[in-house]
């Protein structure tokens, strides 16, 4: 038996025929995939798999098993793709499918998407960063782009919900690990690329070149949704066989948007596209945030939505969880959560609020641990050029100890003095500190973990909301 031959039994068997990536979870009959992750190789269970009833198994190279007919394929994640989409009806070819990559954005874009489509009167899951939403149920995200079983399960839950459409994040691990194979997306967006993931990736090359991955595949009947202000592009371009939407704000391209007005409440601008322009009003600030909006509105109008349905759908939406969050509170100063965990990201976050900011601009901010460490110097340059007063903090450590990262942290400051760079391990009384030294007209940006709602030290996750610290410390509750 062939893999295409194996795709026509799932098919045909529909969910009589289980596919697995984990040998733990097999049953008798199962077909099982044997798939290399992060941290371990599906081949090296493959016995185990067999142990546990598994009547086929499908690796990368052939071996002799009386028990389990094997199937030998290049790629075993890619068959994985394939059989799972098989195994739960081809839910992705009932969908218009909607993707989008990048570096940082990606969040918003999904949000903005779905909102377009909501106010549209259709109806679209939705899978990234925060949580996975199929119409019928919504649970919090593990990862931002999920394996590629849990995606087809999802989608079948979404065409069963009645959703016509699904938007999702491909983060670059996804896409590396053709996570999102057997899905024809009908457009995908590119955002940006910053530094991050080197840890996975290895050098900036790897790390474009699996998110250019998403665009290789686009068929010629899709649409690349591209930053023009992003000089990536002009490589991704090159490397995909669709149709191309070009967007950037107060820039010539396909779709593109004028600034009229921005202050610490909202952002109003005008958005052109086709001979046309429909005014956007929304609460998301930042020229970022602008072309998030771009990037979402040329998903929507790649799939037939007009420019009217996109500015109405783009102005619908109030808030992203952690993006710019605004908490609240009585006092004379604006207390913000945001996810900015990249230097770009912090740069972006923090060259918006600067302008906006009437007294003093405080930031609170860590670094991962067991994550890409060359960002850790940058995010404190850019800290100490852009705000007045920086606290230095725990993101989530991991099996790193909070110390050492501070201590890679801080060697990126140029000129720290006692009043103006401080460092606290405890990322509760950070926050604690930055709110009792906020005054009249302050800002205090609390970035790193956005949404999350816990922090991961050692190898144990514990409860923490930025949003539920800056609370306590304001005297509110949720």
């Amino acid at each position: 038996m062939d893999l295409q031959q194996l795709l026509q039994l799932v098919n045909s068997a529909g969910r009589k025929v289980r596919v697995r990536t984990d040998s733990r979870q097999i049953s008798p009959g199962d077909v099982f995939v044997a798939v290399k992750g992060n941290s371990f190789d599906g081949h090296d269970f493959i016995d185990q798999a067999a142990g546990n009833g598994a009547k086929y198994i499908v690796s990368n190279r052939f071996f002799e098993n009386k028990n389990a007919e094997v199937i030998v394929v290049d790629d075993t994640a890619n068959a994985a793709a394939l059989l799972a989409q098989a195994a739960f009806g081809n839910p992705a070819s009932k969908l218009v499918n909607l993707a989008v990559t990048g570096t940082n954005g990606k969040t918003t874009v999904a949000y903005l998407v779905r909102s377009v489509i909501q106010t549209a009167q259709k109806k679209c899951g939705l899978v990234g960063t925060v949580h996975y939403d199929t119409g019928r149920d919504t649970t919090a995200a593990e990862l931002t782009t999920p394996d590629c079983l849990s995606i087809a399960k999802m989608q079948s839950r979404m065409t069963e919900a009645g959703c016509q459409y699904m938007v999702i994040e491909a983060s670059s691990h996804a896409l590396s690990q053709n996570r999102l194979a057997g899905i024809d997306f009908k457009a995908a967006a590119f955002t940006n690329l910053a530094g991050d993931h080197l840890d996975y990736h290895g050098t900036t090359e790897n790390y474009l070149t699996a998110k250019s991955i998403l665009f290789e595949n686009l068929s010629s009947d899709s649409v690349a949704v591209l930053n023009k202000q992003a000089p990536e592009t002009v490589q991704i371009s090159k490397r995909t066989k669709a149709g191309i939407l070009w967007y950037g704000v107060e820039t010539v391209a396909d779709i593109t948007a004028v600034v009229e007005s921005m202050d610490i409440n909202q952002t109003v601008f005008r958005i052109e596209y086709g001979g046309s322009s429909q005014e956007v009003t929304t609460p998301l600030l930042g020229t970022y945030n602008i072309s998030n909006h771009l990037a979402a509105a040329g998903l929507c109008l790649a799939v037939g939505f007009s420019l009217k349905q996109v500015a109405e759908g783009l102005s619908a939406l109030k808030n992203v969880p952690g993006r710019l969050e605004r908490i609240e509170s009585n006092g004379d100063f604006t207390v913000l959560v945001d996810y900015a965990h990249t230097d770009d990201a912090l740069k972006n976050v923090l060259s918006t609020l600067k302008p906006l900011c009437k007294g003093k601009l405080i930031v609170v901010f860590g670094c991962g641990g067991d994550r890409d460490k060359t960002k850790r110097p940058r995010m404190a340059a850019v800290a100490e050029q852009l705000a007045d007063i920086v606290i230095v903090t725990s993101d989530n450590p991991r099996t790193e100890h909070p110390a050492a990262i501070i201590g890679d942290i801080v060697v990126g400051f140029e000129n720290p003095t006692a009043d103006t760079i401080f460092t606290e391990a405890d990322r509760q009384k950070a926050i604690e500190l930055a709110i009792k030294q906020a005054r009249r007209n302050d800002i205090v940006l609390i970035a790193g973990k956005g949404h999350e709602t816990y922090q991961i030290i050692a190898n144990e996750r514990i409860d923490f909301s930025d949003v539920d610290i800056a609370l306590k410390y304001l005297g509110k509750s949720r």
